[in-house]
């Protein structure tokens, strides 16, 4: 022990132990790990940020400003993005209608709509038909209607109506069943939603809902 402790206590050139030089080296290698990755780490986030545009989108009155792909589509933007989950994905092919909001009033399917595509118009999901807690007149007659099974397309269809309505506040059931065409319910329940529909536009037009 004696002749270990004597070599760890004498100095090499410069005045340094052995020991001491050993731990000096260890601390500038891990020091130059951790600077490099500090170095790479901006480099990496330009790279992940390549391609990217600045994009502003107004949803349910709320103006949001995010950075975007040019190729992303108003529903990953919504979802993945932005968390409104009431818009769903379904066929992402425009078949089904199950992405269906409403930009500038208008129903658009969001899985063909470029987020990029609706900068400087209103896009209204079904989230945005809530107010102050309070359902709209589609959505409380979609409920009184039992307009739904699985629930799935329900959003959607909801959005179909609103748009419907808003075009035309007193469609016949053939009008109803022609504008809720592009919205599919896998659960069959059409008869059911132009019931809702109609009662929706009922209780517009008596006054006093939305």
């Amino acid at each position: 022990m004696a002749k270990k402790n004597e070599r760890d206590t004498k100095r090499c050139h410069g005045g340094v132990t052995r020991r001491g030089f050993l731990a000096s080296v260890g601390a500038s290698t891990v020091g130059a790990v951790v600077a490099s990755r500090a170095a790479a780490a901006p480099a990496q986030q330009r790279e992940s940020l390549e391609g990217m545009v600045p994009c502003t989108l107004k949803i349910n009155g709320r103006h949001h400003s995010l950075l975007v792909e040019p190729r992303w589509s108003l529903l990953y933007v919504l979802r993945e993005e932005l968390g409104l989950t009431g818009t769903k994905q379904g066929c992402e092919r425009g078949e089904c209608g199950a992405c269906t909001v409403l930009v500038d009033g208008v129903a658009r399917y969001a899985c063909l709509t470029l987020a990029l595509e609706v900068q400087g118009h209103a896009v209204t999901t079904v989230e945005g038909l809530v107010v102050d807690g309070q359902l709209s007149a589609v959505q409380q007659a979609f409920v009184a209607e039992d307009a739904f099974q699985c629930g799935y397309c329900t959003p959607g269809q909801v959005m179909a109506a609103e748009a419907l309505l808003r075009a035309n506040p007193a469609p016949s059931d053939e009008e109803i069943r022609e504008g809720m065409s592009g919205n599919l319910c896998r659960c069959g329940a059409y008869d059911h939603i132009v019931k809702a529909v109609r009662r929706a536009a009922a209780a517009r037009r008596a006054g006093g809902a939305r």
